[in-house]
């Protein structure tokens, strides 16, 4: 595993760059997951004051803010405020009592209890709220402890891997009681901002739809961008049946290709399909009309050639 980090200014924090493969990065950090609360399906204006309950005469203004760390400054945007009964209805849920999206948001609150939630993506944190009877109430902060995390991948030491052929998906670094993790998010982009709460997230990043696989563990720090770079070690090949090296591609041609142990990898039709495979040896099986063909071929990483394979 090669690693190495540098940091560069960011508007809300450093970005720490990291250059990983399949090996996990041993951390010792809990993960603070999003809190399994009803969806909403409307907002109010984060600038707009929402009153929550029935007697304007006893209504209370709080003020509520969040910050990415402690001492950091509010953010301004990109927050989902949600306000909930402390007592469940019927179905087990908390009531919504109120919702707001923006940055800072302005309720007028009964005195009583409640929880409220404040969303930065898919960080997260949930706070009792007491509303007293006659003292004021002064802004109430919400610390997210958050981070954002970026992912990118090359093929071998530094060969790009075309953004359509990457996709990523995050779970929790935490094992339920049947082992398995759970999905946070699925179908990321490379250079796609996810915004997490820190911790260590499992990522599984998938290069073409064959079988090049690599699962890595990342560090999220809060305040800081990070920039994950996973190394596959894979390699996109083009196959194709000719009469002659070098020569034109014969259509109708029906592909197989097995891996060192024989076992079926991929099947596909066409004159020149092509697909990435995990570095390793394979056999390309060509079936023309009444010809049947093969050649043992292998891959290396982050080296994208055609596998030709002659009719004669």
């Amino acid at each position: 595993m090669s690693l190495f980090s540098r940091k560069i200014m960011h508007p809300l924090a450093g970005l720490a760059m990291c250059a990983l493969t399949g090996s996990a990065l041993a951390q010792d950090t809990n993960i603070i997951l999003p809190l399994d609360l009803p969806a909403l399906t409307e907002f109010v204006p984060s600038d707009s004051t929402s009153a929550i309950g029935s007697s304007s005469a006893n209504l209370r203004s709080v003020e509520l803010d969040a910050k990415l760390i402690e001492g950091a400054q509010p953010l301004e945007h990109g927050l989902v405020w949600r306000v909930y009964h402390p007592v469940a209805n019927q179905d087990g849920k908390l009531p919504v009592l109120a919702t707001s999206e923006g940055g800072r948001a302005n309720f007028e609150f009964e005195p009583g209890e409640y929880f409220v939630h404040v969303a930065f993506g898919l960080a997260g944190v949930t706070r009792k709220l007491s509303v007293p009877q006659d003292a004021p109430v002064d802004t109430v902060n919400f610390i997210l402890n958050a981070g954002g995390l970026v992912l990118n991948g090359v093929s071998g030491n530094d060969v790009p891997i075309a953004a359509a052929k990457l996709r990523f998906s995050i779970y929790s670094e935490e094992r339920d009681s049947n082992d398995e993790r759970q999905l946070i998010i699925s179908d990321v982009k490379p250079n796609q901002i996810i915004r997490l709460n820190d911790g260590i997230y499992h990522v599984v990043s998938e290069y073409g739809a064959v079988n090049a696989v690599i699962r890595s563990d990342i560090n999220v720090e809060a305040g800081k961008l990070t920039e994950a770079i996973i190394q596959h070690r894979a390699a996109q090949i083009t196959l194709k049946l000719v009469s002659d090296s070098g020569g034109e591609a014969i259509a109708d041609t029906a592909w197989s290709i097995t891996n060192s142990a024989g076992d079926l990898i991929s099947e596909s039709v066409g004159a020149f399909p092509s697909l990435v495979l995990a570095e390793g040896d394979y056999t390309a099986i060509a079936r023309n009309k009444e010809k049947l063909l093969r050649r043992d071929f292998k891959v290396v990483s982050g080296r994208n050639y055609d596998v030709e394979v002659l009719i004669k």
